[in-house]
This record gives structure tokens, sequence and C-alpha cells, in this order.
């Protein structure tokens, strides 16, 4: 990759967390999401939401640079929950937030809701579903994640996902404005018991995207290991692996210490923890902690 490294930079009311290429990998804390949650559903739809602030706790103790926040839950006012819940992340921290959300009009609340620059969780190649989100990152100012995928299918060859990051690129920055650094793809990381070709129709389209494009790049990293056992040894082996290939961040859990302390370890050899000074710090704050 040539040239200047893109920065795409997020922003609660305090605090700024900036992704790029020579920047610390910058872990999204995955856990404000009630998908497999039954019980958190159940809690979410009575209006009781002290999970979240549970959630919020622990991911940020885990090391979270940012949050997500997907409040998807049939049967409920989404755009009403999702800002709720967005309100409530920021009165219990001040990190920035990833707005999670497949309901143009929940973004819109969440995004109101939001004081700060956030992350909007997610757009496709699809025209139509650019044409619906894309206005709005705009108008809030704030950074997109963007998936090439179109309405037929997730293309499993890199090349067709590379022209479908350029067709996102082409339309997000000449059609509505949005500066490159603020496009964060999503290259479709699929889990490993469905694909076993991971090494080409994932890290290789990020090499490319890196290479050709510059952008930042962020994926679901538990997806990965769906299906599979002892999910948290390959997602400790797998995340390292894709920073090397130019993942500058990911979408995943928090509270696991086997991958964070790996991602923070990969930070170290990619020479991004300046001569290791957090991984040294971090480790003085363990010793400290259990003396």
């Amino acid at each position: 990759m040539s040239g200047t490294p893109l920065h795409t930079v997020l922003r609660s009311a305090t605090r700024e967390v900036v992704i790029g290429h020579d920047q610390r990998f910058c872990l999204i804390g995955e856990r404000i999401n009630p998908t497999g949650r039954r019980i958190f559903q159940e809690q979410l739809r009575a209006g009781d939401l002290s999970a979240i602030e549970r959630d919020v706790v622990a991911q940020v103790e885990g090391g979270a640079d940012v949050l997500d926040v997907n409040m998807g839950v049939p049967l409920t006012d989404e755009p009403e929950l999702l800002a709720n819940a967005i309100r409530l992340v920021q009165r219990r921290t001040d990190k920035p937030i990833c707005i999670d959300s497949s309901v143009v009009e929940a973004l819109e609340a969440g995004l109101a809701a939001y004081d700060g620059r956030a992350l909007v969780n997610s757009v496709t190649a699809e025209d139509d579903r650019m044409e619906l989100i894309l206005p709005l990152v705009k108008k809030y100012d704030a950074a997109i994640i963007a998936l090439p995928n179109d309405a037929e299918e997730i293309p499993m060859e890199a090349d067709r996902r590379l022209e479908l990051v350029q067709h996102i690129v082409d339309v997000a920055t000449g059609e509505y404005g949005i500066a490159k650094q603020d496009i964060v793809i999503d290259p479709l990381a699929m889990p490993i018991g469905a694909d076993t070709e991971v090494v080409n129709t994932t890290l290789d389209p990020m090499s490319r995207i890196r290479d050709v494009h510059g952008l930042n790049m962020t994926c679901g990293a538990s997806n990965v290991s769906f299906g599979m056992p002892d999910r948290h040894t390959l997602g400790a082996a797998w995340l390292p692996m894709a920073m090397t290939c130019g993942l500058t961040s990911a979408i995943m859990d928090a509270r696991t210490p086997q991958i964070v302390d790996a991602v923070k370890a990969a930070d170290v050899f990619l020479d991004h923890d300046d001569w290791g000074t957090a991984w040294i710090s971090a480790h003085r704050a363990k010793q400290a902690a259990s003396a």
C-alpha cells in the first residue's frame, strides 16, 4: 500500500478512536446484540435494558475501543429501542459507538440520539440500499461499513468482490460526497466450516482491497469459527492472519482474553504498538492486579 494511510475517525462526546493501517487494531465489541440471546430479547421487549449496562462494562474491561449496538428484536419499536440503548451506552462509557441496524428508520433514530461521530453498520453494494443509507451517513457525518455483495449473492470470487468494492467507492464518493477514509469495507469472512477456501475468498480480497484502495476493513470475527469446536483458539489464529492482510478492525467478543491478547500481540509484530509500549504496560497492569 502506497501513500498516506487513510484514517477513519470515530468520536464519542469526549474520546476519539482512529482506525488505520498504521494504527493499533480497533476492537469493536459485538456483545450488545440480541441475536441468539432469547432472555436478552425478552428483557428488551419488557423495557429492561439492564443487561446492556453489564455488557458495556464487560466489553470495556476486556479492551473494546468501540461498541457495536444492535437492537434488532422482533415485535419491538426498533427505532425507539435503538435510540434509548445508544443514550444508555453513552451514559455508561466514553467509547465511540457503531450503530448497527438493517432498518433505515432505526439508523436515523440512532444517529439522531448519538452525540459523536458514529460508525454505521452497514450497507451493501446494492444501489437501492446505498440510496437509502448513504444520505443519512452524510447528513450525520458518520463513517460506514460496506459489504461487497449485491442482491444476487455473496460472491465467492475475489475479482467480483473487488468490482463491488470499486462500485461502493464510486457511488459513495461520487454521488454522496462521502470521504474515502470514511468507507470501511467488510470483505465478508465466511465460516471456515462452510468455506474451506477462506484464504482465497477472504484473505486474498483483503490484501487486494488494501493494496488497490488503501481502505480500512472490518469483519464479524465470530462468524469465522461458527459451528466449530474451540472457537476462541480459531479466532485467536484467524485475526492475526487477517491483520497481516490489511484487516484494521473487527466486530468481535472483547470479553475473550485469548483473542484480545492475540490481536495485541500481532500489533507488536506489525509495528503498530510503538516499541511494544502498550503490550508492556498492559502486562505490568496485570501483574499489579494479581499482586
